[in-house]
């Protein structure tokens, strides 16, 4: 492993229940004055909305929305937005819901005031430079749920549907991160059991993979083992009591340790799940969670000592990979989780297509082992077929 390194931590977050009520100080702290809440059209009908909108305009904040968010955003819905952004001369936005509506603010942030084209910014060599800072707009990124961690991120993921096949392309900059987090769990107590269950395993799979990854990044691997704890003892509360108000602030705070975790990489069950989203438009945590043993079991040869270790701090009994993988199952069948894709209507028509794009996604790089598009392909159709 070599020792070399550059590490990003994250931004100025706040944490507890009813901090929501900040969030037109938090904005005006940034020198915002024009702001666009960016979310998603089923939150945008929900009070929660209502709410934040009253906030912004008491603290003296123009304010107005923009909802025009696939569950997987496009590189169309990032066009509108910033389109949106500029003939409202708008000078900041909130981001609002879950990975997708964070993930777009984002990306409408970077790009409002640039030059070149979003696919210019995606996160390949050295793209990011030639983004001019200058002309970044400052992001408070609120979450309605605990998974993805995209409002510690510096990153969103977004769909390029103008080629012959959609694909998930990632946007980078080092300093697209939020500005100012809030972590209300009051926002999530209304998720379903079933996105309570979806949103946090992929949280796990976010700390998972980080904390397997071959990269040199010490505090992370410590983040990400203790979001594993908090996310062994917390989720199943969520899942079963929604209105818990510790369970849902410890999964926000697991959520947020996951994106910071994964600066150390990612691997295998992303490359995946971003190939799959991008064709079948699934919901990405549903993905993660169904593939995350097929790709632990592949890659157990580089990660066995190391998921011991995990195994050994989650107390389970006889700590080892096999304990932890029935551990993983076990948990998954606790959250009704699908054991295969099959179960979620994705088959192998597309089973070579699937190999050829997960070897190419930006996530591959951080798989412990190094799949060809072919082994890639073999994953895929054991967790169509539900075989480990």
């Amino acid at each position: 492993m070599e020792l070399f390194a550059n590490w990003h931590y994250p931004t100025a977050i706040t944490v507890g229940d009813t901090c929501i009520s900040l969030i037109g100080e938090k904005c005006l702290n940034l020198s915002m004055s024009r702001v666009m809440v960016v979310t998603d059209p089923g939150l945008a009908e929900l009070a929660l909305v209502t709410e934040v909108l009253s906030h912004c305009r008491e603290a003296g904040l123009v304010t107005e929305l923009f909802c025009d968010i696939q569950a997987n955003p496009t590189g169309e819905n990032i066009r509108q937005g910033i389109e949106a952004f500029n003939a409202g001369e708008f000078d900041g936005i909130i981001a609002l819901g879950g990975g997708s509506s964070i993930d777009a603010g984002k990306a409408i942030a970077l790009m409002a005031k640039q030059t070149i084209s979003l696919w210019q910014a995606e996160d390949v060599d050295d793209n990011w430079k030639r983004v001019d800072v200058d002309n970044m707009v400052p992001v408070v990124a609120v979450p309605t749920t605990a998974g993805t961690g995209a409002e510690v991120g510096r990153a969103s993921v977004i769909t390029d549907t103008d080629g012959e096949y959609h694909v998930k392309r990632i946007i980078f900059h080092p300093k697209m991160i939020p500005a100012t987090v809030l972590l209300d769990p009051g926002l999530t107590v209304k998720l379903t059991p079933q996105m309570t269950a979806a949103t946090g395993l992929d949280a796990l799979s976010h700390n998972l993979e980080a904390f397997c990854a071959p990269f040199y990044h010490p505090m992370a691997e410590g983040i990400a083992i203790e979001a594993m704890r908090l996310i062994k003892a917390y989720l199943p509360v969520a899942f079963e009591d929604g209105e818990n108000i510790e369970a849902r602030t410890q999964m926000l705070v697991a959520s947020s340790m996951g994106a910071t975790s994964f600066q150390r990489g990612l691997g295998g069950m992303h490359a995946l799940a971003h190939s799959l989203g991008a064709l079948y438009n699934t919901h990405h945590g549903l993905l993660n969670a169904i593939l995350m043993p097929y790709v632990l079991k592949r890659n157990r040869g580089e990660i066995e000592e190391r998921i011991t270790r995990l195994a050994r701090y989650l107390e389970l009994d006889y700590p080892g990979f096999d304990s932890f993988l029935e551990w993983v199952l076990l948990f998954r069948a606790r959250l009704d989780i699908p054991h295969s894709l099959d179960e979620i209507g994705i088959t192998l028509e597309d089973v070579r297509l699937v190999g050829e794009m997960s070897v190419k996604d930006a996530a591959a790089g951080g798989n412990p082992v190094c799949l060809t598009a072919d082994e890639y392909s073999e994953l895929f159709s054991d967790a169509v077929q539900g075989r480990l």
